[in-house]
C-alpha cells in the first residue's frame, strides 16, 4: 500500500480542522502506515496551533504541522507541506484545503486514476459545485482562459483537491512561490507529467468565511502571464525579446525613412515631434533586441553549467 501525505494548509482554521483532519485520517488507515496529514499553519490567530497539538496528542505520528509565525500565502503554505512530505517517504503526496469542501472519502478514487497512469489528478467541482454564483462564473472564465492559454486539458485548475506522484511534487516546488499554486496542473502538463480530472462532490464550507477576495482574480491574470511566459520562453527568452525589438526598430526604421523622404522634398523636420518618436521607438527596439541576446547567453551558460560534461 503506497504511503500518502495530505497537505494542508491552513488559515484561521481551527474550527474546521477539528472535524476535517479526523475525516482525513479515517481513509489514510486504509494505507501504508507511514502515511501522515501535515497541516501548514500560515499565521493562524484562532487558536489552530492548539487544536493541531490536541490532535497530534491524540493521534501520534498521523498529525504534523508546521507553523509559519506571517502569513506568507498557500503557494509557501504547499511548498513547504510538499517537501515535508517527501522528507518524510511519502509516496503519494495529497493537497487538501481546510474548509471541508473537499470531501476525504474521494480519495479513492483520485488514486485509482493515478494508478492507471496518471501522474497528477484533480478533484474537479465542475457539477454540483457549492460556492456563490459570482465565484462559480468567474471560475468558468478563468478555467477558459487558463485552458486556452496554457493548452492543458481539464475543466478546474484552481480546486485544491489533488493527488500526485512525489516525482510531481519535487519538481513543483520552484515554482510554488506568490499565487501560482493555482497553476500546479498546468505547472505539471509543461512539465511533461500526464493531468487527469475525476469529478467529486463539493460541500458547502463548514464554518468562517473564505479568505480570498476580488483582489485574487487580477492577481491571477498576472499570474496567469507569468505561467504564460515561462511556458513558452524560459528556455528562448530571445523568440519574444528579439521579436519585439526587431518589430520596433522596423517601426522606427519605417518613421525616419518618411521623414527623410519628406526632408528631401524640401520640407523641415527638424522640430517635428514625429523624429523624436521614431528616434525613440528605434532605440527601444534596439535595447529590447539586445536585452533577449543577453537573456539567451544566461539560458545557454545556465544549460552548459547543468549539462554533464565529457571527458576526453
Amino acid at each position: 500500500m503506497p504511503r500518502i501525505w495530505i497537505v494542508v494548509p491552513a488559515l484561521n482554521e481551527a474550527e474546521n480542522l477539528v472535524e476535517v483532519v479526523p475525516a482525513m485520517l479515517r481513509q489514510l488507515r486504509r494505507y501504508d502506515e507511514g502515511s501522515a496529514v501535515v497541516v501548514v499553519d500560515d499565521g493562524s490567530r484562532d487558536g489552530t496551533q492548539k487544536v493541531l497539538a490536541d490532535l497530534a496528542a491524540e493521534h501520534g505520528d498521523l498529525v504534523r504541522s508546521i507553523r509559519h509565525r506571517a502569513n506568507e500565502g498557500k503557494a509557501v503554505a504547499l511548498r513547504d507541506g510538499f517537501a515535508a512530505a517527501l522528507d518524510g517517504g511519502a509516496d503519494v503526496v495529497v493537497m487538501m484545503d481546510a474548509d471541508g469542501q473537499d470531501d476525504p472519502v474521494e480519495l479513492p478514487r483520485l488514486l485509482e486514476r493515478l494508478d492507471a497512469g496518471a501522474d497528477l489528478v484533480t478533484g474537479a467541482r465542475s457539477a454540483g459545485r457549492r460556492d456563490r454564483f459570482v465565484k462559480r462564473t468567474t471560475s468558468r472564465t478563468y478555467n477558459a482562459v487558463t485552458r486556452w492559454l496554457s493548452g492543458t486539458p481539464g475543466t478546474d485548475f484552481n480546486s485544491g483537491f489533488k493527488v500526485m506522484r512525489t516525482d510531481v511534487a519535487a519538481d513543483l516546488l520552484p515554482y510554488l512561490y506568490g499565487e501560482l499554486h493555482r497553476y500546479i496542473t498546468p505547472i505539471a502538463h509543461w512539465r511533461g507529467f500526464v493531468t487527469g480530472e475525476v469529478q467529486v462532490v463539493h460541500h458547502p464550507r463548514l464554518h468562517g468565511k473564505t479568505k480570498y477576495g476580488a483582489s485574487r482574480f487580477w492577481r491571477g491574470f498576472v499570474d496567469l502571464m507569468t505561467i504564460r511566459f515561462l511556458m513558452r520562453y524560459s528556455n528562448r527568452p530571445s523568440h519574444l525579446f528579439t521579436g519585439l525589438g526587431v518589430l520596433g526598430m522596423v517601426i522606427g526604421v519605417g518613421i525616419l525613412v518618411y521623414l527623410l523622404i519628406d526632408w528631401l522634398l524640401g520640407h523641415q523636420i527638424g522640430e517635428r515631434p514625429l523624429l523624436t518618436l521614431g528616434v525613440l521607438i528605434f532605440l527601444a527596439g534596439l535595447q529590447v533586441t539586445i536585452f533577449g541576446a543577453l537573456a539567451e547567453l544566461v539560458v545557454a551558460n545556465r544549460q552548459a553549467t547543468a549539462s554533464p560534461r565529457r571527458g576526453r
